[in-house]
């Protein structure tokens, strides 16, 4: 938004702006404790009962919560969790329209890496070091309901695939038609 746009909307317009934004990160940086710890009702509070998730393209989506909690509580997941798994989420870039938003972030998924050489990091101990297992983008679109900001829909491509570039160039593109 145009810095001139912004002082033509009032305080509490601004300062509802302000907490939308606030209350969407917390809501994006809330899904890997949820994913790292296999607790499935905590993700799928932050959704729609009848969410849609889409991971890749080649698979068909998933839908409603209660996948979710499943997802969480499966026996791969919890493997995985045994394993070391880690959800880090890049800061998201959010834009807003009225009760609708759109979040695009990046995700890494990190996994201990046994197989590396031991390294020493002054005043941090010593550590295998952890790997990069999966980088996507996402897309999150949002709705605002009377229990607050909820995800309607999720979308996350592998970087390696033209859909990732694809995805985040829808972001770019809503700015700059944004901008005029």
């Amino acid at each position: 938004m145009a810095e001139n746009e912004a002082r033509k909307r009032s305080l509490e317009e601004r300062l509802r702006d302000v907490e939308d934004r606030l209350e969407i990160l917390n809501l994006i940086a809330g899904h890997p404790p949820g994913a790292d710890t296999g607790e499935g009702e905590y993700a799928a509070s932050y959704c729609l009962d009848d969410v849609v998730l889409q991971f890749s393209e080649h698979a068909p989506p998933w839908s409603g919560r209660e996948k979710i909690v499943a997802s969480l509580h499966a026996p791969a997941h919890r493997g995985a969790i045994e394993q070391g798994v880690t959800h880090f989420t890049a800061l998201p870039y959010i834009e807003i329209d009225g009760d609708t938003a759109v979040v695009t972030s990046y995700l890494q998924i990190l996994t201990p890496n046994p197989q590396a050489e031991p390294f020493e990091l002054s005043g941090h101990g010593i550590s295998q070091g952890f790997r990069v297992h999966r980088l996507s983008a996402n897309r999150w679109e949002l709705v605002r309901t009377p229990d607050g900001w909820r995800i309607k829909r999720r979308i996350g491509r592998a970087m390696d695939t033209p859909a990732a570039r694809d995805l985040l160039r829808q972001t770019t593109q809503a700015r700059m038609a944004k901008q005029g």
